[in-house]
């Protein structure tokens, strides 16, 4: 996980039509896409990242996720709730168009990330792109530990996304996604005395 060609396929897959994640360029991770469960309220302020199991509402947040107390700092417990508050960011993203707060905690040479952001503006719930079940849920993050040559963290986060429908454009037909399971590989990096995203790669997990 050193490289950062992530991209475009699945990620692209999952969020955009049937599959906005295909698979990202070589050992690079790629981001996910937009998942399951209502933008209810959650610590973070914004879009669930686990727990609820209804649809995701036609509602637009008023403002992005902020980083809740328990992902400051840069401990493993503070590195599991950024993994967290990060799916928040991406659903955010999804639901809205507006990348910015996600790529705000990111690295700056995260690929995966950017084009994350790069496709949610394009395909999302605020301009009719993207209806359903489709914000991303997080079951468990696991793994996390600090890699032995660099001051980075390591681990995975079990993801879930239901049923939702895509469109390319106004005039395309509507493409509709069935439920899945992922398991997000993430690498974290410190920045101002905080975790960011460095790579994050999307796969599905077979039944």
């Amino acid at each position: 996980m050193t490289h950062r060609n992530r991209p475009t396929p699945k990620l692209l897959a999952c969020l955009a039509t049937t599959a906005l994640l295909a698979s990202c360029g070589q050992a690079s991770p790629e981001a996910g896409r937009p998942n399951t469960a209502p933008p209810t309220a959650s610590s973070s302020g914004g879009q669930p990242s686990s727990g609820s199991t209804t649809a995701a509402t036609s509602s637009t947040p008023a403002a992005p996720p902020s980083r809740p107390t328990a992902a400051v700092g840069l401990s493993l417990a503070a590195g599991e709730a950024f993994v967290r508050h990060y799916v928040d960011l991406m659903n955010y993203a999804s639901q809205t168009g507006d990348g910015a707060p996600l790529l705000a905690e990111s690295e700056a040479g995260c690929e995966g990330c950017k084009q994350y952001a790069d496709f949610a503006a394009k395909i999302n719930a605020a301009n009719g792109a993207l209806s359903g079940d489709y914000l991303e849920r997080v079951a468990e993050v696991t793994g996390l530990a600090r890699g032995s040559n660099s001051n980075r963290l390591f681990g995975t986060a079990a993801v879930t996304i239901g049923s939702y429908t895509t469109k390319n454009s106004p005039t395309a037909k509507p493409v509709t996604s069935k439920p899945r399971s992922y398991t997000e590989k993430v690498a974290l990096s410190p920045s101002n005395g905080n975790w960011i995203m460095y790579e994050i790669k999307l796969e599905e997990r077979q039944p």
